[in-house]
């Protein structure tokens, strides 16, 4: 799957999960568009670090901190983006994991069965 395609993707997501959460606001498919390319960015630039250095507080939490990670990433996004809101820290955890959720379900139907079949 292509950049542009994720792009899209990542657009309806942040679009429907907008529509289910109260706390999150967004203007219209064109902001979805800009937050899912500054998401993109700053989950290649600015995620590693914040992993790295929260790398303790991770391995205590079993991972969970990660979904703290991505909440701060969607807080961060909502600072830079205009037309786009959300409404506070639970709210960005609620988003992070229902977005996850979407671009898994939409995300994954080019991938090739692998399976080998028994006989």
């Amino acid at each position: 799957m292509n950049w542009f395609t994720r792009i899209i993707i990542s657009s309806v997501a942040v679009l429907i999960a907008a529509y289910i959460l109260p706390g999150v606001n967004i203007d219209n498919f064109w902001t979805a568009i800009v937050v899912a390319i500054v998401l993109s960015i700053f989950n290649v630039v600015v995620k590693p670090l914040l992993i790295i250095l929260t790398l303790p507080a991770t391995i205590l939490t079993f991972g969970l901190f990660l979904f703290a990670i991505n909440a701060l990433i969607l807080l961060l996004a909502d600072y830079t983006v205009d037309g786009f809101e959300i409404d506070g820290f639970w709210w960005a955890i609620l988003l992070s994991f229902l977005l996850s959720v979407l671009n898994s379900l939409m995300g994954n139907k080019d991938k090739p069965n692998t399976k080998k079949e028994l006989n």
